[in-house]
């Protein structure tokens, strides 16, 4: 089966600017994303999906191809990563390559590994899923969340607070890190979270937004951690 990564890098990051190509220990952050995916083996192209030249030119360094440039569509604060994806999908069809799987990859990632993509892309095709995402398990069950009202803090779910913490469901959230996808169900849907979602779970260590300049410098700190730096 064919499949492609699509990394998604645009250039107008506005919490951290230049965020895509930004140096992480040494080198842009946009290449751990790019080595990642190309060290699966699994994929016939790794390419980046930018409106910004300087990253075109990072990722073409870095060993991605950039075989054209995102619309202006789809380089605004409003465009979604379905729309990125789709955008990316089309094109390539329309120059006559076409792709039974997929693999989005978001480029502030450097946590990610080549053997998550890879045992994600292959429970895509053992669980015959739309879509593969990675989820992380709440460290702290939401249930018991308080909220401030008035100056004061209240329960939001009461009948929950003297509950064990191992007697309440177990939530999840996105580690926003990657998506594996089968094209023809995307094609369909035109969704990241598509209706046969099988979840891929990560042990938290190896997940970390980076949103804010704080969360770099942790983040930082933590890959020193995990790769004895």
């Amino acid at each position: 089966m064919k499949s492609v990564a699509i990394i998604t890098a645009r250039g107008g990051s506005k919490r951290i600017p230049r965020k895509n190509i930004k140096p992480f220990l040494g080198k842009p952050i946009l290449e751990y994303s790019i080595e990642a995916a190309l060290k699966t083996d699994v994929f016939c192209e790794v390419m980046v999906s930018t409106d910004d030249e300087e990253i075109a030119q990072v990722a073409k360094k870095a060993g991605a191809k950039v075989p054209f440039m995102r619309s202006e569509k789809t380089s605004n604060d409003f465009a979604s990563t379905a729309d990125v994806v789709g955008e990316v999908i089309d094109t390539y069809e329309r120059m006559g390559m076409k792709f039974e799987r997929a693999c989005c990859i978001y480029p502030t990632a450097p946590f990610i590994t080549p053997d998550a993509i890879k045992t994600a892309m292959a429970l895509l095709e053992q669980e015959k899923a739309d879509c593969v995402i990675p989820v992380v398990k709440y460290s702290f069950p939401p249930q018991r969340s308080v909220v401030i009202n008035n100056g004061r803090l209240m329960a939001k779910w009461p009948e929950n607070m003297d509950k064990r913490s191992q007697d309440l469901e177990p939530l999840y959230h996105d580690c926003g890190q990657f998506y594996c996808l089968n094209v023809e169900s995307f094609k369909r849907q035109r969704e990241i979270w598509m209706e046969n979602a099988v979840p891929y779970i990560q042990d938290d260590i190896n997940v970390q937004d980076i949103d804010t300049l704080d969360d770099w410098e942790i983040a930082e700190m933590k890959y020193r951690l995990l790769r004895n730096m």
